[in-house]
Parts: structure tokens; C-alpha cells; sequence
């Protein structure tokens, strides 16, 4: 039984209106694995970007807990809720059978004008050389993880092909299929993670200085503390060997 939910803005959108009508719908391709795809559509001269699952995920994800596209639009629904911008999600649901997960999709609409944090890197973006630009964006980064760390929740996969930018230097977080809640020793191992992801690139892109006030904005202080020591060795050989 499909249980499909749908945004009154793209209501008059016959391809969205059914999960059966949106996994019939053509579109550029743009991912593809064995457990989903992305197409690309647009309607109207808008944008649409599709990602259809026919699994519910790896491992004990495939018979236990949450389906990952379900995960994808509840979290992308907290960070709208909780002030983070995103992408906005505007069709979603999914499919089972006999109480298994058979197929799902999630619908959102195109942020315009938008870079990807991690091409900016790869192409040596001359805005990642603009001291004011850096400050401007790592000031909005800190303030984006301490909102989800602050909510016991941890990203999981916090890396610059995450964050997008547009033309006003406006940050967004999309894609988060792997994030949740965590508590205790969980969530600070978990933390820990968040921001190694984020300083896998960083750390050649920026230097010390900028890193260093991201992560003191991060914390809302203006000088370092031993444990705050403690926390940045741990996340500077976090990737140690692994890389």
C-alpha cells in the first residue's frame, strides 16, 4: 500500500501526484546506485530534483528501523523546522508490502544559483581565496552543526558536497539520509565525525586561522579551553590512515 504526500504547490503537477506517476516519469539522470536514483525535471521553468528508492537501505536497514528515503525527507524537514536552510521537499511517501519496504521517492525543489562547497574546492573557486567570502560562510557553517548538535542530532555525513551556496553567499545543508539522534558517548562520537568530514577538505582549502575561528564560533567562545584541545586532536586523526 503507497502512502504518498504531496505539497499544494505542486499539486497541479500531474507527473507528482501518485507514486506510481513518479516513478513512470523520464528525467535527466544525474545518480544512480543499486538502492536509488536522482533524475532531474523541470516544470514551468522550475526545477525538480526526483530520487527514487526500490530499497529500503543497507544492512539491518533493509528489515529493521526507519527506510532510508524516509529518513532523507524527515530530516531535511527537522533542519527546515529548525531554521537550517534546505531544500525544499514538496512530494514524498513510499510503498509497502506485507509490512516490507518495497520502493519509496522523495521530491525537492531546486535551490537556484547554487554551488556545491566541494566543486568550489576541486576548481580552486576564487571565492574560497576571499577572506571576507570564508568568514561570511564559516560563520553560518558554525551556526548550522551547533543548531543540529545542540538537538542531540549528528549529521553523519557532513561534507562539503553537502553544502551548497548561492549568489547572496546563503549556505543550505541537503542530502541527509544517514543522520539521527544520538545521546551520551554516542552523540559526542558522532560529533567528532561531523566535523573531521568537514575538515577533510577544509584543512587544504583554509587555513589554520579560518578553521580555528569556525570551530570557536562553533563552540561560542572566544579562546580554547583543554578540553576543546582534546576535541580537535581527536578530530584531526579522526581520518588518520584512512585517507
Amino acid at each position: 500500500m503507497a502512502d504518498w504526500h504531496i505539497d499544494p504547490s505542486v499539486e497541479h503537477i500531474p507527473a507528482f501526484t501518485s507514486l506510481e506517476t513518479v516513478f513512470a516519469l523520464e528525467g535527466e539522470r544525474l545518480t544512480r546506485d543499486p538502492l536509488s536514483e536522482v533524475v532531474r525535471v523541470s516544470h514551468d521553468g522550475v526545477r525538480y530534483y526526483v530520487k527514487r528508492y526500490s530499497g529500503a537501505g543497507k544492512g539491518l536497514r533493509r528489515y529493521l528501523g526507519r527506510p532510508r528515503v524516509k529518513a532523507e525527507w524527515q530530516n531535511l524537514k527537522r533542519f527546515a523546522k529548525w531554521g537550517i536552510p534546505t531544500a525544499d521537499v514538496v512530494a514524498w511517501g513510499l510503498e509497502r508490502s506485507g509490512g516490507q519496504f518495497e520502493r519509496g521517492a522523495m521530491i525537492t525543489r531546486e535551490i537556484p544559483n547554487t554551488d556545491d562547497l566541494a566543486v568550489m574546492a576541486q576548481s580552486d573557486d576564487l571565492r574560497l581565496s576571499d577572506a571576507a567570502w570564508v568568514d561570511r560562510l564559516s560563520s553560518q557553517l558554525a551556526h548550522i552543526t551547533r543548531q543540529m548538535h545542540d538537538h542531540h542530532f549528528a549529521h553523519n555525513d557532513l561534507k562539503w558536497r553537502n553544502l551548497l551556496v548561492d549568489r547572496e553567499g546563503v549556505l543550505y545543508l541537503i542530502d541527509c539520509p544517514s543522520g539521527t539522534f544520538w545521546f551520551g558517548s554516542w552523540l559526542r562520537r558522532r560529533i567528532i565525525k561531523d566535523l573531521a568530514c568537514l575538515d577533510k577538505v577544509a584543512k587544504y582549502k583554509l587555513s589554520r586561522t579560518q578553521r580555528l575561528r569556525f570551530y570557536l564560533r562553533y563552540k561560542g567562545r572566544e579562546r580554547l579551553r583543554s578540553s576543546d584541545k582534546e576535541r580537535i586532536a581527536r578530530v584531526l586523526n579522526y581520518f588518520k590512515g584512512r585517507e
